[in-house]
């Protein structure tokens, strides 16, 4: 965080100090009383369960000073306590202050997008770290309450900032891309996420653009041209655009893409350069979501022949391959799920290499809406296609993969459970070690309970 005072917090949210001393510098900023850390400005969120207020005397026990909503009158305390009437907006608004008035120089690039946007955001971190000193969003940090952390706490020492931004309802986006106001605004995969507020497809792609709404106007909006919701808006929006993916007309193209021990490489090609790229990453969707990063370095100016070095030991959140020696082989895609990254997670499975069964695990996709049951069919009806040995499901929704995988005649074996300890007990009695599992459902799901087990 760079030099921001209590007077700068008091000038950006409008608040009133009921208690300490204006002067007073603030380091970072904790929403977790748990974690608050010397120095720190704790911001109490009120949420559905739990009023954060309760914890503030215990938080400045360590802690710098406070946001409040609810004191509103003189506070006995040493330590500042500043008064506003939302906490969430006033944290908001001192993130968009930082942004204007201490790291306005430095370039940040926004990534959004239904699938895919985590992955490209550290793929994007990775390619720009082996040039230039790189921050990204930490953790899950992309929503209305984690964004502004992101960019409180942009340094002096960074000379780039790649910030994914997550919505999920309507009119989120806007504030964030005018807390971040990207340079460059990156766009993944407009699919089926969040139905159960967007309601159409289109009215996704128009919430995700809406990233753009407050970029610099000299700035470069990049989109997947894989994506036929995004290619088809070649030469529709006034922002300057370019594409990137597997075509052949967009600007920036992976060629003679090839797959071996786990890995793809294929040629970055962009004008008159190529450049051989090795990626140490799962599904031939990931070579799209590498381009990004190389396309920005690209377009920055920086030195590809290291940009890509970037990839060579990726490691990213999404589809971790776990290997227990003697045992079997774990891809552990259980931090989210949607239609289209269920599809491309069992299109993984389907074309790794393995002399062994191939197993599916698939839990409940939540936030789909009235049509929630129809999407999950479908993915059944894709996992129905593929080389695939056993599904195994976990959840409600769930069973329309069984129902679908059935109604195809296909050759696959299903078997349902009623929660995860029986899943992985199952597992752990019937895989062999040529064996590869996928585990793949929503947060919500707990998944990562059967990953935890297999591993014990």
């Amino acid at each position: 965080m760079f030099d921001i005072t209590i007077k700068d917090v008091l000038e950006a949210t409008g608040g009133v100090l009921l208690s300490g001393d204006e002067n007073v510098q603030i380091k970072d900023v904790c929403t977790n009383s748990r974690l608050i850390k010397e120095g720190d400005l704790f911001v109490p969120f009120v949420g559905n369960n739990v009023d954060a207020h309760r914890f503030i005397e215990s938080a400045l026990e360590i802690g710098a000073a406070t946001f409040t909503s609810q004191h509103t009158g003189i506070v006995i305390s040493e330590k500042p306590y500043i008064y506003v009437s939302d906490v969430l907006k006033a944290h908001q608004a001192l993130a968009k202050y930082i942004r204007e008035n201490r790291i306005s120089r430095i370039p940040v690039i926004g990534v959004t997008g239904s699938v895919g946007k985590t992955t490209t955001r550290e793929m994007i971190a990775a390619a720009l770290e082996c040039n230039i000193n790189t921050y990204q969003t930490e953790q899950n940090y992309n929503s209305q309450e984690g964004l502004p952390i992101c960019v409180d706490r942009i340094n002096r020492k960074h000379k780039v900032a790649v910030l994914e931004h997550g919505i999920s309802k309507p009119g989120e986006m806007e504030v964030l891309s005018d807390i971040s106001k990207p340079d460059i605004c990156v766009v993944t995969v407009i699919g089926l996420a969040h139905m159960e507020n967007f309601g159409t497809i289109e009215n996704t792609r128009k919430e995700k653009l809406s990233i753009t709404t407050h970029m610099n106007p000299d700035g470069l909006v990049l989109l997947n041209g894989d994506d036929p919701m995004l290619a088809e808006l070649r030469g529709q929006m006034n922002e300057k655009v370019q594409f990137y993916g597997t075509a052949d007309w967009c600007d920036y193209r992976a060629e003679n893409i090839r797959q071996e021990n786990y890995k793809y490489y294929y040629d970055f090609v962009c004008k008159d350069v190529r450049i051989p790229v090795e990626l140490n990453a799962l599904g031939i969707h990931n070579v799209g979501n590498s381009l990004a990063g190389l396309a920005i370095s690209y377009y920055m100016g920086l030195d590809l022949n290291k940009a890509v070095q970037g990839y060579k030991e990726f490691n990213g959140m999404r589809q971790k391959l776990i290997s227990i020696p003697g045992k079997y082989t774990i891809i552990d895609d259980t931090y989210n799920a949607s239609p289209d990254s269920m599809k491309a997670s069992i299109n993984v499975l389907a074309d790794l290499q393995s002399g062994g069964k191939k197993i599916a695990v698939l839990g409940d996709m939540f936030e789909l809406g009235d049509n929630s049951e129809q999407f999950h069919y479908e993915v059944g009806k894709h996992l129905a296609t593929k080389d695939i040995d056993e599904l195994v499901v976990v959840g409600e929704l769930s069973q329309q993969f069984v129902k679908a995988v059935q109604d195809s005649d296909s050759k696959i074996k299903c078997y349902s459970f009623k929660d995860n300890g029986e899943v992985a007990l199952y597992l752990m009695s019937v895989m062999n070690p040529e064996d590869i599992v996928l585990i793949k459902g929503s947060n919500g799901m707990n998944l990562k309970e059967i990953v935890e087990n297999m591993q014990g």
